[in-house]
């Protein structure tokens, strides 16, 4: 007896496309050109007054990461190190990642650039992007003749 099999024509192209999916799961360095060891990932907010970025950098010291402004963007990048390089050879499995990172961020004409801050605090770096007078909302009375 034999069974009846469905055929499914997309298959291949949703391999394909899991392939590539997989691929983009690290993010490029703009500045070398070259695909980072690990994605960082980041969560944005936005208010009145100004725009948080904050990041996820765990197992990173502060002396290792980078915030850089120049010509509207900013740029979070640094390197996490892997600090038992003499017993690499004892590990059965390392699924931690180590290396180069660097992510890039278009800022809005309404940020001051000026006074752009940034902390770092158990393994999470925030970036406070205030936002220039002139774009931030206010109210306008109106009057009444």
């Amino acid at each position: 007896m034999s069974t009846l099999v469905s055929y499914d024509p997309f298959r291949g192209i949703r391999t394909l496309q899991n392939e590539i999916n997989r691929l983009f799961e690290r993010d490029m360095d703009e500045s070398s050109g070259q695909m980072t060891q690990w994605p960082m990932r980041v969560d944005i907010r936005e208010d009145a007054s100004h725009i948080l970025i904050k990041a996820d950098l765990p197992g990173i010291e502060q002396k290792d990461i980078q915030v850089n402004v120049d010509n509207g963007r900013l740029t979070i990048s640094g390197e996490r190190k892997f600090e038992d390089e003499a017993h690499k050879d004892n590990y059965h499995r390392v699924e931690r990642a180590y290396g180069r990172f660097s992510r890039t961020f278009q800022l809005p004409n309404t940020t001051d650039a000026g006074n752009i801050k940034a902390s770092y605090k158990n393994g999470v770096l925030e970036v406070t992007l205030p936002k220039r007078e002139e774009a931030k909302p206010r109210a306008i009375q109106v009057q009444v003749n």
